[in-house]
Parts: structure tokens; C-alpha cells; sequence
């Protein structure tokens, strides 16, 4: 995600994350149809075959990730208005003094909870 996130900015990056009883993540980059520093829509065709391959790997979406390339650290009001998937973990990526960071928000109903979550390296 760090990745896709630092690749695409100023540009807000977004994506899924999908997984299954902490056997490991698939995280799937979407397009940003607005290609917007300060909004992001998932390309619509991108983001359907996304569900289909969470879908035919037999795993859920644990997360849906975009940036803040700017900042806030947090979801806007926008965020809030759009998270239509309550079971799912907001993750907000946004810049920081020492590069990129991330928080975790559960949105539901309108209710905003930060989460704490763990950040591994990944080694291909």
C-alpha cells in the first residue's frame, strides 16, 4: 500500500484489502477515476473485478485504503458521508515528517473509531 500510495501522489491512491482468518492479505490498487489530490472514486471497472477476485480467492475485504497525500490524518467529511461498508477498516494514508504513515478508522453510522494497527515490512 505504502507503495501504491507514494507511486501515485499528489494524487489520492486507493485500493482494497482483502483477506481471511489472518492467513495473509491480498492488497488490490484501484484507480482513482477523479485523479484528484483531495477526493478519490474507484474506477468502476477496476473496483468490479477486484470483487471478483476477492470473490474467486475465497477471501472478504478486511480494509479499503486511500491517501491524504496533504493531509488530514483523518477521514473527512466526505470519507464519512461515502464509507458504505461498515465491516470494513478504513485506512487513511497520509504524509508526514518521515515519509508516509497510516491510522485505522472503523466509520459506522456515521460514527468514526480510530483502531490501532499493526505496520510490517513487506519483503517480496
Amino acid at each position: 500500500m505504502q507503495a501504491d500510495v507514494s507511486r501515485r501522489a499528489p494524487e489520492e491512491a486507493c485500493g482494497l484489502v482483502a483477506g481471511r482468518d489472518n492467513t495473509g492479505v491480498e492488497v488490490i490498487p484501484v484507480t482513482n477515476a477523479l485523479h484528484s489530490p483531495v477526493r478519490y472514486r474507484m474506477d468502476p471497472n477496476e473496483q468490479l473485478e477486484a470483487f471478483n477476485r476477492i470473490e474467486e480467492l475465497g477471501l472478504e475485504i478486511v480494509a479499503i485504503y486511500h491517501s491524504h497525500p496533504s493531509g488530514p490524518s483523518y477521514p473527512s467529511p466526505t470519507d464519512v458521508g461515502e464509507a458504505f461498508y461498515p465491516e470494513a477498516v478504513y485506512l487513511i494514508w497520509f504524509g508526514s515528517t518521515h515519509g508516509w504513515d497510516c491510522r485505522g478508522f472503523l466509520i459506522r453510522e456515521a460514527e468514526v473509531e480510530e483502531i490501532r494497527i499493526e505496520k510490517e515490512a513487506y519483503e517480496p
